[in-house]
Parts: structure tokens; sequence; C-alpha cells
């Protein structure tokens, strides 16, 4: 054993015949020395386990492929591109929605580039960033004011600290949500400094049980919409309009969290249950807040549309400069909500709406454009096929819809559907698909068309790595 270690390369000689591969030698010297510092310890793992007996298996000649593919693997950057192909399109752990090619080349703007971000050119004196985005949410939405901080979960938080910390907050039983993470409504109340008063039963409240609850500790009146479940059966909510009427006769502001919230209608495509922001306002909501990275299809942010005069009051709040939006998300938004303008536009170009919105003919030619690609790649090695299926909105919203379309089964002789979903995660790029009674399925409604050739290639990736192993 002792022998074999000696025949290992050195240090020097493993770092001057990993660092002359191109993709490489632009890395740090650094990072190229840490990774082979442990491939060669690998290496010593598996002279100690057996696996490696005979010294010629360990000159720089026959370690070098193996060397220059650890470490190019090993110094991938943590953050990567992702195919979407679970069908799931506001896909939150693959990162939410995808921008628009305005809003992806206003970030790049942005970025590259000093702008008037806080500078009002009309003037040449210090302006406000909220400038930028609230008159186009103000014409969109209907509202008299707008305001824009980093998520919606912030939102929630800044109105109810501004509006009623001290106070009491009148909200259904049957509206207390679970968001992503584990986090809940009463969980961020309580954060604010407001106090929970929960009325109603479960499946059913009524407007006097909000008007019994209130009094003199009584700060607002609250909805909040529960767009990531249903209760279906013996119910009741009251309405917008019941609330309105119940705080304007006891003075009281409404506060109307939508969570996903949504700016198009999509009714058309049957997808019910989901009022836009717009209806909302016009409904009578004093303070209205949303996400901009679900249904809408923009940067991650929380958005908050309204009355001037409460709005006003968010905008002073010390804790807002904690929950502000940077340029990024400024420019991504505004080129977003310039869409929305026109919503023929919006359908076209925001790609959340176009995936929800995609017609059962297109998904069909698109899932035979990515099987065709796949047999191109694997040929004989695997039998490709097509079958009906769904997909999902995701992102909290429409839960109880399932969006009709084709999906691509892909099998591979003596590969599970398992160990292929496993493998998929360790390709350039990284494939994430999902599995139904054991078929491996890939729903082309969330691959963008230039990702159906690199879905295909990274399909190949993972069945020669299976077979090789």
């Amino acid at each position: 054993m002792s022998t074999l270690y000696r025949h290992l390369p050195s240090m020097d000689q493993v770092l001057e015949g990993a660092t002359g591969d191109g993709d490489i030698a632009g890395l740090p010297r650094s990072l190229v020395k840490q990774h082979a510092s442990a491939f060669l310890d690998l290496c010593r793992e598996e002279i100690r386990s057996g696996v490696i007996t005979d010294p010629t298996g360990l000159s720089l000649e026959v370690l070098l492929p193996r060397l220059k593919a650890y470490v190019r693997s090993h110094s991938r950057p943590h953050f990567r591109r992702v195919l979407n192909a679970t069908g799931v399109v506001v896909h939150t752990n693959l990162g939410r929605s995808l921008l628009a090619k305005p809003a992806i080349e206003a970030v790049a703007e942005a970025c590259g580039h000093y702008s008037n971000c806080e500078f009002d050119l009309a003037t040449g004196k210090r302006g406000s960033r909220y400038s930028h985005v609230e008159q186009i949410l103000c014409d969109i939405t209907g509202a008299e004011a707008a305001l824009v901080v980093n998520n919606n979960a912030a939102a929630v938080f800044i109105m109810l600290e501004t509006l009623a910390k001290g106070k009491e907050v009148v909200v259904s039983r049957g509206q207390l949500v679970e968001i992503g993470g584990s986090f809940r409504i009463p969980d961020v109340m309580a954060k604010s400094g407001a106090t929970l008063r929960e009325v109603g039963a479960t499946n059913r409240t009524h407007v006097y049980d909000y008007e019994n609850a209130i009094g003199d500790e009584t700060g607002a009146l609250m909805r909040v919409h529960t767009s990531n479940f249903r209760v279906v059966g013996f119910t009741k909510e009251v309405g917008l309009a019941e609330m309105r009427a119940l705080g304007d006769k006891y003075g009281l502001p409404v506060i109307e969290d939508l969570g996903s919230g949504s700016l198009y209608s999509l009714e058309g495509e049957g997808l019910l249950g989901e009022p836009t922001v717009q209806q909302v306002v016009a409904q009578g909501a004093d303070v209205v807040s949303f996400s901009g990275d679900k249904v809408l299809g923009g940067p991650q942010a929380g958005i908050i549309v309204g009355r001037k005069e409460y709005i006003d009051r968010i905008k002073k709040n010390p804790v807002n400069r904690a929950m502000r939006i940077d340029k990024m998300t400024l420019a991504a938004l505004e080129a977003t909500l310039r869409l929305y303008l026109d919503m023929d536009e919006a359908r076209r170009k925001v790609p959340t709406l176009r995936m929800i919105t995609a017609s059962k003919e297109s998904l069909k030619a698109k899932a035979r454009r990515l099987a065709d690609a796949i047999r191109d790649e694997l040929g004989d090695v695997a039998v490709v096929g097509l079958k009906k299926g769904v997909s999902r909105v995701g992102g909290g919203a429409f839960p109880e819809y399932d969006l009709p379309g084709t999906m691509v089964t892909f099998a591979a002789n003596g590969i599970s559907a398992d160990d292929l979903r496993e493998a998929l995660l360790d390709t350039d790029p990284p494939l994430v698909a999902r599995i139904e009674d054991d078929v491996f399925l890939l729903d082309a409604r969330t691959l963008t068309s230039t990702e159906l050739k690199l879905a295909a290639s990274a399909l190949k990736q993972a069945v020669d790595g299976l077979n090789k192993g």
C-alpha cells in the first residue's frame, strides 16, 4: 500500500497537468489546488479500500481525465441554471417566475451602468426610487398610490405595523393561512405588533362576526385571500363590498392580502377563484398587497397599492428602509408592468402567463419536438412516448385546478426512474422532472423552446453516466 501511495503524482505535477485544460485554466489557482487536493485524498481512499491495486492506474496520464472532470464538477457555481420539466409554472424551489425579455434587458442595463435610481432627472435633485413604478401601478390597478417592498410577507408586516400596531386586527378564522417555508399569517401579524382577533368558524364567517368583534381596540379589518387552498361545501365568506360597508360604518381601514396576486384575469382559461388586483381595488379595499414574482410574472417583490392616505403612512414608516427594493428589482418590475399596459401583449411576452395560457395543441406540438430531440440524442437506447397529463400553476395559486397538456415519457433499459432522476441533478445543466406511477415524465410546458435540446442532452449525460457506472 505504501508503494502505491508513492506512485501518486505530486501536487505540482497535478496542477501543471490540470491547468492546461481550457475550462480549468480560467479558474483561480487556489480553487484548483483545493479540489486537486481533495481528488488526491479520494485516490488515497481508493488505495486503502482496494479499489486501486495497480501502480499504473496512478500515473498522471491515467488520472488526469478523472482529475479534470472532478475539478470542473466541483468548481461549478453553487447557484446554477436548472431545466424545469416538472410542469409547475411558478416553481418556488426553482426560482418562481421567469422574467420577460424586456425585464432581463432592463436588469442588465441597471447593473451595467449608473442610473437615476434615486435621482430626479427633471430637477437634478434627489428623487424617490418608488417613482419609477408607482404611477404605472396606479394606472394598471386603479389605486391612488403604491409602494413596493422586498416580498409579500414584508408587505403584510409593514401594512399591519403601520396601520394597526398595538391594535386588534379582525380576521376570519378560515383565512389564517400558512404560506411557503412554514410562515403563517398569525405569526407575521404578531411580529408586527398587531393583535389577531379571530372571528367565525373555519368554514363559515358572517358580517355579524366581524361587527361583534369591533371595539375601541380595533385597528383594522383584514381579509386574506386563500390562494393556496380552498374550503368547499357548507361555506360562507364575507365579501369585500360588505367589509367595505363595515369599515365605513366604524371608520376602520380594510386590508386585503391577495398572496400570489394577478393583474391578468385567467377566468377565460377556466381558472376561477383568483380575483385580479384591479377587481379588489374597485371593490373598495383600502390597502392591497400581493407578490410580484408569482402569477404576475415579475421579480421578487411585495407590492402594496391603495388609498394615498394609508400608502403615505406606510412609506414614512422607518421599517420601510429595511424592506426597500434595489435597482435590479425596480428595473425588472417596471419593464414587466409596462407589458401589462396591453393585456394581450402581457399574455404573449410574460413567460408565466404564456405558459399558463398555452393551448393544448401548442403543448402537444412542443412535446413532440422534445420527444424527437431525445430520440436524436439517445436513439435506440431509450423508449420515448407521449401521454396526456396535467401541469400546475404553482406558487400557491389555483390549487384546485389542473392545466391539461401532453407529457413526454422516458425509459432506458436497466435504469430505474429514481436513479435517472438523481443522475439528472448532476448534469450540465441539471434537469428536474417528475415521476408518476414509476414512469419518468417530462412536461414541456415549463421548458422554453431553446431548452428542448438541452433537456435531451441532459438525459443523454445521465444515461451515459449511469451505464458507465
